[in-house]
């Protein structure tokens, strides 16, 4: 079977071997249902696409893998294959259908290059999370400035707030202990100076710490403007990644609790196949 090509691009980034590195499979209609998330393990990537002709009034219908399961969305596969799709196709906004709907996303050029994306997420709100208190003791912290909550926007993920950009860096949680306690990821966020300091560990999806996690970028803007830490409508610049040598920079601004954007930049760093 095959040749079944691909595209890797390196997202929430302007430069080569920093960000969040996704794989996208530009056509993959021929490739048997059995190999898809045999191929995103093979790959071994936070996450891998694989696009598809649309279903409705999205340009193409995509469908996303970690190396364990599949999600109905994560924001830096999505504004990865818009940068890799709609630069052939010179669209100035691509709609991509994912299985948590349609997603816009709106991109910016330098002539011909795309520079950035702003992504329209789904909607999302916010639960509380009964298991706060064995969360924090897993992280090897003594609590949180904001309430402990959930908010169920692709893999999910639970949102603590630290004392200090120094108390984030400083983590080093028991990884295997946190894929068992939850299967949702956790956010570890403090302010940094103008900006926000941010981890984001996920082992239960076989991703111990993500390198820039674009579906928990926005639900951090919306958190923290529910919680009157910044207003509605204020954008914030989130700093992630660089515990493992992958620094990244993620753009998101909540407008108000339905409306809710991410934006970054990515690049392109490799291209190959699969012959199976």
């Amino acid at each position: 079977m095959g040749p079944f090509r691909y595209v890797v691009a390196d997202v929430f980034t302007d430069a080569p071997l920093a960000g969040n590195p996704v794989a996208v499979f530009t056509d993959a209609r021929e490739i048997p249902e059995t190999e898809l998330q045999r191929l995103a393990r093979e790959l071994n990537l936070s996450e891998t696409v694989f696009v598809y002709a649309p279903d409705g009034d999205g340009n193409v219908r995509i469908r996303i893998f970690t190396p364990t399961l599949e999600l109905p969305f994560a924001g830096h596969p999505v504004l990865g294959t818009a940068f890799v799709l709609a630069g052939p196709l010179q669209l100035d906004e691509i709609r991509l259908e994912t299985d948590s709907g349609i997603v816009p996303i709106r991109l910016e050029r330098d002539g011909s290059r795309i520079t950035f994306g702003w992504m329209r997420q789904p909607v999302v709100t916010a639960e509380e999370y009964e298991r706060a208190d064995e969360l924090l003791g897993l992280l090897r912290v003594g609590g949180s400035a904001l309430p402990v909550e959930l908010y169920r926007q692709g893999p999910g993920h639970v949102y603590i707030e630290l004392e200090s950009p120094e108390a984030v860096a400083a983590l080093r949680p028991d990884l295997g202990a946190l894929g068992e306690l939850s299967e949702w990821g956790t956010v570890c966020f403090a302010r940094d100076g103008e900006a926000w300091k941010v981890r984001v560990f996920v082992p239960a999806h076989g991703v111990d710490e993500d390198p820039a996690t674009g579906s928990a970028a926005g639900p951090l803007a919306l958190h923290l403007a529910r919680h009157g830490r910044i207003e509605f409508g204020e954008e914030i610049v989130i700093r992630q990644g660089a515990e493992i040598g992958r620094p990244s920079r993620l753009h998101a601004v909540a407008r108000s609790p339905e409306e809710i954007e991410v934006g970054g930049s990515a690049i392109i760093v490799a291209r190959g196949e699969f012959r199976l």
